[in-house]
């Protein structure tokens, strides 16, 4: 695979079992690696790393402030793979993957960066009158919706604000829509949490899970929309959200 030959020529010892990448800052290795990843992971994480949500296959962008990653951790799984996952061991060579690593490390989101002032108390008062019913911060709220404890350290203020405002824009793992007609009649809409060939659990709207043989059911629908309503400005004005997020960012 030629992938700018002038970065092949730091191939070396020196590249092995490193704790840090040892390409990291040097911009013609991210570009490297991005033209990399488009040819060889966009079919699974998208050409964007955002992932592809109809095979679950995770946004790259956010593992990095979602879990306490090194560089290493990173090298380590595109070389190995992820046993019992789709996700593949691969023969680059090292100096290849670190390439990869460096695109990674540069389109990750670093969180909400510049967000506005705001009353977080207000907009703790707001959470709680739109929020609270379907989301957790810190271990209290709904499970319907994702936690957003550590929201704005996973997400750009810009994804953030589309996301109250286009919630269906964007729809994560775990939380795409989902209804069934259970053999009885009775319609059931939620969540898809897990699904195989032959059965799938689901968070219903009264967020409790629940667990179908898919040979029981008398349909499966799966909504393009979110179960998440749009707040437009005019039942959530642009000053409150903010709010909302300063109480985010505080906890």
């Amino acid at each position: 695979m030629a992938l700018l030959p002038m970065l092949l020529l730091v191939s070396s010892p020196a590249l092995l079992a490193q704790t840090v990448n040892p390409l990291e800052g040097d911009p013609r290795a991210a570009f490297a690696g991005g033209a990399l990843f488009r040819a060889q992971c966009a079919t699974c994480h998208g050409a964007d790393a955002k992932g592809i949500s109809s095979i679950d296959a995770p946004d790259l962008t956010l593992m990095w402030s979602q879990r306490q990653l090194s560089a290493q951790d990173v090298f380590d799984t595109i070389r190995n793979g992820i046993a019992g996952s789709i996700m593949p061991p691969h023969d680059f060579t090292d100096t290849e993957i670190w390439m990869l690593v460096s695109h990674l490390q540069n389109v990750a989101v670093a969180g909400v960066i510049g967000l506005p002032d705001g009353d977080a108390a207000n907009g703790q008062r707001l959470f709680a009158r739109h929020c609270a019913e379907c989301h957790r911060v810190r271990g209290e709220g709904g499970s319907l919706g994702p936690d957003l404890s550590t929201i704005t350290a996973r997400r750009s203020l810009e994804s953030l604000l589309i996301s109250v405002r286009d919630p269906s824009a964007l729809i994560a793992p775990g939380y795409k829509p989902l209804t069934v007609i259970t053999g009885s009649g009775e319609t059931v809409q939620g969540v898809l949490k897990s699904e195989d060939a032959f059965s799938l659990q689901m968070m219903d709207s009264n967020q409790r899970l629940r667990g179908f043989r898919k040979q029981q059911l008398r349909s499966l629908e799966r909504p393009q929309q979110s179960l998440m309503p749009v707040f437009s400005e005019s039942l959530l004005g642009q000053q409150e959200l903010i709010d909302i997020l300063n109480f985010l960012d505080r906890n």
